[in-house]
C-alpha cells in the first residue's frame, strides 16, 4: 500500500478545512496556536514510517497523556484500579461534576478530566511524590518512543495551574469522598505537568506501537503490557477515548484512539500500525476537528478499521 500518497491525499482533501473550529483558549498558554497547522505520521510495526504536513511539529498532547499515566497505573495496581475508576463512557463533558457528584466521586472512566486525576494520585502514592510521577511518566515516554529528548513544557503546566479551576473542582469533590490519597494541590501539580508534554505527530505515532502489539515494542521488542491489559487499554481507548463524542469517532474511524484539546489524535490498527494526527482547531466536544475527519479518511481509503 502506498501510505505516502494515500498521506498527501489526505493533506490534499483536509486544507480547505483548516481554521475551523477552536482552538483551546481556555488555556492561556494555548491561545495563540495556529490553528491552520496540519501534521500526520503512521509508524507501521516494522518501524517503517511515513509523514505529511506538520508532522515533526511539537504540541502540548494534553488528554492523550492520559494513556501513558493509565498505562503505568495499570501495571503497578491492576485490577484493584478499577475500583476507584471505572471503566465504562461517560455520556457527559470530561470536566462533568455533576456525574462524580451523583456517583460518589468515582470517575466512570480513566479518561475524563477526573479518572486521570485519580490515576495520579495513584502514582504519586507509588513515587511519593508529583515531582517523582512525572519522572516516571516522561521515564515511560522515553521507553516507547525511544526517545528521550521528549519533556514538558513549564510554562503550559504553569498556565493550567493558575486556570484549572474545574479540576480542582474535581480534585476537591474526590477528596471529599475520600478517593484521592494525596493532597489535591500535590496531585493537580503532576495531573497539569503530566498534560503539557510536547510531542510531535511522528514522536506519537511511534509511541503508541506497543498498543498496536498487544502491548510489547514491536521494535525494541520490550513488553511494556500483558496482551490483556492491552486489549483493555484499547477498548477504553474505543469507547471512551473522545469524550462524549466517542461513539461518533467509532462510527466515523473505526479505531481505538485518544485525543487532547491541544489538537491531537493518536489511533492504533492492532497488528498493523499507529497514526497520529494534529490539527489545532477543535469541535464542540474538544477534538481536533480537521484531525477526526484525516482520520475518517484514511481508514475509508485503506480499508483498514478493527470493523
Amino acid at each position: 500500500m502506498n501510505y505516502s500518497s494515500i498521506l498527501n491525499k489526505i493533506h490534499q482533501q483536509v486544507t480547505p478545512m483548516l481554521g475551523q473550529g477552536k482552538v483551546a483558549d481556555y488555556i492561556p498558554a494555548l491561545a495563540n496556536v495556529d490553528p491552520n497547522q496540519f501534521g500526520m505520521a503512521i509508524t507501521l510495526n516494522n518501524g517503517d514510517f511515513y509523514g505529511v504536513g506538520d508532522y515533526k511539529q511539537t504540541f502540548s498532547i494534553q488528554s492523550i497523556s492520559k494513556v501513558f499515566s493509565f498505562t503505568l497505573a495499570l501495571r503497578e495496581h491492576k485490577k484493584k484500579l478499577y475500583r476507584r475508576v471505572w471503566r465504562e463512557p461517560s455520556g457527559d463533558p470530561f470536566n462533568s461534576l455533576v456525574q462524580l457528584e451523583h456517583e460518589a466521586g468515582i470517575p466512570r472512566n480513566p479518561f475524563i478530566n477526573a479518572g486521570a486525576i485519580v490515576v495520579c494520585d495513584s502514582l504519586i502514592s507509588k513515587s511519593n511524590n508529583n515531582e517523582a510521577a512525572v519522572n516516571d511518566i516522561l521515564a515511560f515516554i522515553h521507553a516507547i518512543s525511544s526517545d528521550a529528548s521528549i519533556d514538558t513544557n513549564k510554562s503550559v503546566a504553569e498556565s493550567e495551574m493558575q486556570h484549572g479551576f474545574r479540576n480542582a473542582s474535581l480534585a476537591h469533590l474526590m477528596k471529599s469522598f475520600g478517593n484521592l490519597n494525596n493532597e489535591v494541590e500535590e496531585v493537580l501539580t503532576a495531573y497539569f505537568h503530566q498534560c503539557s508534554v510536547e510531542m510531535t505527530p511522528l514522536q506519537l505515532s511511534r509511541a503508541f506501537l506497543y498498543l498496536a502489539n498487544n502491548g510489547t515494542d514491536p521494535i525494541s521488542n520490550k513488553q511494556f503490557l500483558t496482551p490483556g491489559q492491552a486489549k483493555r487499554i484499547n477498548a477504553l481507548m474505543l469507547t471512551c477515548g473522545h469524550y462524549d463524542a466517542s461513539g461518533d469517532f467509532a462510527f466515523r474511524v473505526g479505531l481505538p484512539g485518544k485525543s487532547g484539546v491541544g489538537g491531537g489524535i493518536v489511533a492504533v490498527i492492532p497488528g498493523k500500525m499507529a497514526i497520529a494526527v494534529y490539527s489545532p482547531g477543535l469541535n464542540e466536544f474538544g477534538n481536533s476537528l480537521v484531525g477526526t475527519k484525516a482520520l475518517e479518511l484514511f481508514t475509508s481509503f485503506t480499508g483498514l478499521s478493527i470493523f
